[in-house]
């Protein structure tokens, strides 16, 4: 297993990590429809392409199986790999991006208690809520900031 800062970011590494996410938010997005998770699925690829540190877990086969994208300090993405879930990846890449990435700050889900609780567990505590999303979809959303 290793942890790598992509700078090149190839068609063939977004389908991987597409993959990735598409897996990952299958498995914890559960109140997402099947359509829903499509329509997000178009704005993915351009998310992973222009955020600004983009780090990635690759398996002993080369293939990525988790992944977080840090913009200004916060935390805009962390997806694990279904399968590699409950294994320390998510813990592994957040410790990281905290102590090498000066991650302060992430919003997640309301809807998704396990990553909720997963962040609370490493530091983190709700400061605002929002009853929309970022895309105005009626998902409620924490905004977590780490306690110093």
């Amino acid at each position: 297993m290793k942890i790598i800062e992509v700078k090149e970011r190839t068609e063939k590494l977004i389908n991987q990590l597409l993959e990735v996410w598409e897996d990952s938010v299958k498995a914890t997005h559960t109140f997402l429809s099947n359509e829903e998770i499509e329509k997000i699925k178009e704005y993915v690829p351009q998310a992973l392409k222009s955020i600004t540190s983009l780090i990635i877990i690759e398996n002993e086969k080369h293939q990525p199986i988790a992944f977080m994208g840090i913009e200004n300090n916060k935390l805009e993405m962390l997806f694990v790999k279904n399968s590699e879930r409950g294994k320390g990846l998510g813990k592994e890449l957040l410790t990281l991006g905290i102590k090498n990435y000066n991650v302060k700050e992430l919003a997640v889900n309301e809807q998704n208690p396990k990553a909720k609780g997963f962040y609370e567990h490493m530091g983190f505590k709700v400061y605002q809520r929002n009853e929309l999303d970022d895309q105005g979809n009626p998902y409620p959303v924490l905004y977590m900031k780490l306690e110093s």
